[in-house]
Formats: structure tokens, sequence, C-alpha cells
């Protein structure tokens, strides 16, 4: 197991290089610290995947939009989701009312929150909602909807009914992909739009979001990023970057 999630991380790790305009496989393998022809075998599996298009000397990354399972998704990174999770958990104020959103990094952070009671949490995530209903002093509000197979988060007209009547001291989102001018991209419209409620019903606004979720990718839905929003993810991000959306008036901040 350790073993695959090695291999899945350094893939992502090549694709930013790529995405970067670095695709020498020498200077590839130097980046992630493996032998060429492992490079070159990771090449071929990523452009059998489909998601990157070998080029004579080089490779180029397709820019599709991958939706990742949640047993995916949780393979990935998992030392970056937990820091950016402890440093959330920070945000949070004494007995306060939190929405956490559906997705492994926000499951992370409720781990953490499940020891930060009283607290009262509303979920879209069944991962978070099972975890933290075993918290003896954290109240489980669970987010109504139709279940994401994918993401395991719910979404749809319930959850409009239920977010209708709540409100939250502090929301933590999470995305799918992130960009300066777009925003934040999910695969589906009601997911987006479940954001875009929660954000109106809550007095602060966090997504957690690793770094690999600022690559170029197109999924189909976006929501635009407020103002007032901020970014809590890794040390990862390029600085241009986060220039990028600090002229949004975004704030993204490495846990």
């Amino acid at each position: 197991m350790r073993r695959r999630r090695s291999t899945e991380e350094r893939h992502e790790a090549l694709v930013t290089l790529l995405r970067s305009g670095i695709d020498g496989v020498e200077t590839l393998a130097e980046r992630v610290g493996v032998s060429a022809s492992t490079v070159r075998r990771d090449l071929a599996t990523l452009q059998g995947e489909g998601r990157i298009a070998r080029t004579y000397g080089g490779a180029l990354v397709r820019d599709v939009f991958h939706e990742r399972s949640f047993g995916e998704s949780a393979q990935l990174f998992a030392g970056a989701k937990a820091a950016i999770a402890t440093a959330a958990a920070e945000l949070v104020p004494a007995e306060a009312s939190v929405f956490v959103d559906a997705g492994t990094t926000c499951l992370a952070l409720a781990r953490v929150l499940a020891d930060r009671g009283p607290l009262t949490v509303a979920t879209r995530g069944l991962e978070a909602a099972l975890l933290l209903a075993r918290a003896p002093e954290v109240r489980v509000i669970m987010v109504g909807g139709q279940v994401q197979p994918l993401s395991h988060g719910v979404a749809g007209a319930l959850s409009e009914v239920a977010l209708g009547r709540l409100a939250f001291d502090v929301a933590f989102l999470g995305a799918d992909t992130l960009h300066p001018d777009r925003g934040l991209g999910e695969p589906t419209v009601e997911e987006t739009y479940v954001k875009e409620l929660v954000a109106g019903r809550s007095g602060r606004v966090v997504v957690l979001a690793d770094s690999s979720k600022f690559l170029a990718a197109t999924p189909p839905a976006w929501t635009q990023l407020a103002g007032e929003w901020s970014v809590l993810t890794d040390d990862g991000v390029d600085p241009a970057t986060v220039a990028a959306f600090g002229r949004r008036g975004v704030s993204v901040v490495p846990a």
C-alpha cells in the first residue's frame, strides 16, 4: 500500500513539473528523486491514462479534468492534508458552529475537531459525519441530499432546505481545483451551489486545498472565490500563483 501511494504522489509531482514547462526526462528524474528509467515508465503510465501526451523528447499535460474517487484521493498528500487540517482547527472559536465540507482534506479536519468540543458541526461528507458522531462533545448535523458516488458528499435540493435553516461561525470548503480567475471548480453545479449557500450563511470561509488543486484542470462547474475568503494549503504553491489570487483579494496561506 505504501509503495502504491508513493507512486501516485510521484505521478502528481511529474504532472506538476510538466505543467511548469519542465519536460526533460533527466531533469524530471532529478526533481522527483528517481531514475530516468522510472520516469520513462511513469510517463508511459500517464500517457496510457490519457493525462499527458508524449512528444519528441518530452511530454505535454492534457488539461482534462479527472475526478478521483474518495479512496484514491485519500492515498494522496496525506501529510499535507494533515498539516492543513491542524492549521484549520486553530481557526475554530470555542463552542462554535462549524461547516465541514466533503472530501479527504475536510475529513482530516474532522479528525482533529473530534477532540475539540464542545462544537456543533454540520457536514455534507458521509465519512466526516460518521467519524464525528463518535465524538462525545460534538453535535453533528448531516446535511441532506443526493450522495455523489465518487466524493461521498451530498448535494441538491434537500441540501438547500437544510442550509436555509442553519448559520455558521466558520465554514471549511473543499475544492477539486482552484484558479485565480475562474474560482473554485467542482464536478457538478449542485456541489458549487451548495458551497455558495454555505458561504452566504458563514461568518468566515476557508478553503482547504493541497497544492495539487492549483493545477490548470477544467472541471464542468465553477463558483467565484469571494474577496473575504482565504485558502489554506501547503508550501507547494508557486509565488506567482499566490500573487494572482492576492490580486483577486483572496489570501493563500501555507499551513
